[in-house]
């Protein structure tokens, strides 16, 4: 059974920075895109970032490019988000997700995480 666990959320103040960590395990993953994505209050699941199964792309949302930088450890079932420069607007629950490198970066299909809380106060 495949099984994505987030952790390193919590309460930054702006300005601040957060690492987010996804482990995932149940199936081989060196075939996997990986990356984030997020849902504040009320609103739709959007993308946040990807990285490809070697680790050589990356994608990034326009709001967060510049701020937020992916990554994944060399066994390559972890992934990474080190957030920098957050925003208010960051306050959000960050999903890590999983899918075939045959599925672009940004579509919601794969594997989900239960997500992790961030909140970011101004």
């Amino acid at each position: 059974q495949v099984q994505l666990v987030e952790s390193g959320g919590g309460w930054m103040q702006a300005g601040g920075s957060l690492t987010l960590s996804c482990a995932a395990s149940g199936r081989t993953f060196n075939d996997y895109t990986m990356g984030w994505f997020r849902q504040a209050p009320g609103e739709e699941r959007e993308f946040v970032a990807a990285i490809s199964a070697g680790g050589g792309n990356t994608r990034y949302a326009d709001s967060v490019k510049g701020r937020f930088t992916i990554s994944r450890g060399s066994a390559k079932n972890t992934a990474f988000l080190q957030m920098n420069s957050l925003q208010p607007e960051d306050t959000a629950v960050y999903y890590c997700n999983a899918k075939s490198s045959i599925i672009t970066f940004t579509s919601p299909q794969g594997y989900w995480g239960q997500g992790t809380q961030v909140t970011v106060s101004s």
